[in-house]
């Protein structure tokens, strides 16, 4: 049986502008590989209600999860909720549950509660709340899909929590090797590797190390022992070439 299947919806003009550089997708990617849940897509849209509440909802129709990061909190531009509640015409208000938490975390913090603040305990009909222990506002879920905020910490915290309520499949083993070779050098065997073993994904990945030609090869499969018989069939082959996890 395959693995369940997620995307990622990544919501802000500050990504798109460069001004911010994404790591959650980086994060999610490894904790979602671990839990056996195969991320299929990321989409990338701007601070903009039809182009969050379009992507949200082709996501939803066509994997199991999907994630969101960005646009949940106090400010003007912070439109994800809103956008969200649009692509599955739920109604959104202040929630008691959610103003609780707020309330109790401002007592806490010696600050005041006011209407910037307010927005974060704005929660869509019917979702149910994601915990924050960062900073204490919610995310929330609405059918598959996960709304969670973009600031790195509070996301770690929060899509660690939902995945592990979530229905996992079989996680991928991953072996690395490293090999101080132009790609080019390796490719043919590489190839003949990547056919005798047609249920891993191998991956070539070149860079330059010290103004060297190097290239990170990696084997990624569901079965331990297939994965490592194609490492070793590259270790084999190019006896340079050393592991690299």
């Amino acid at each position: 049986m395959p693995n369940p299947t997620a995307a990622m919806l990544v919501i802000g003009d500050e990504i798109l502008s460069g001004r911010t550089r994404d790591s959650n997708m980086h994060f999610l990617a490894r904790k979602l590989s671990e839990a056996g849940i195969d991320l299929a897509e990321v989409r990338v849209v701007p601070d903009d209600r039809s182009r969050i509440s379009e992507a949200a909802g082709a996501l939803s129709d066509s994997y199991d999860y999907v994630f969101t990061s960005g646009g949940i909190g106090p400010t003007h531009d912070d439109i994800t909720a809103d956008s969200i509640a649009f692509a599955f015409g739920k109604s959104i208000g202040v929630r008691k549950d959610a103003l609780d938490i707020l309330e109790k975390h401002c007592a806490k913090m010696g600050v005041d509660l006011n209407d910037s603040r307010l927005r974060m305990a704005r929660i869509p009909e019917g979702a149910s709340l994601i915990e924050n222990s960062v900073s204490a506002a919610p995310g929330f879920s609405l059918g598959n899909v996960h709304v969670m905020a973009g600031v790195p910490k509070i996301f770690e915290d929060m899509a660690v929590r939902v995945i592990a309520g979530l229905e996992g499949g079989r996680p991928l083993r991953s072996r690395s090797v490293e090999i101080f070779r132009p790609e080019g050098e390796i490719a043919e065997d590489l190839g003949k590797i990547a056919e005798d073993f047609p249920a891993l994904a191998i991956g070539s990945y070149p860079r330059r190390v010290n103004g060297r030609f190097a290239v990170n090869v990696v084997f990624r499969g569901e079965v331990p022992s297939v994965v490592d018989s194609a490492a070793e069939r590259f270790l084999a082959k190019f006896p340079d070439a050393t592991v690299a996890d």
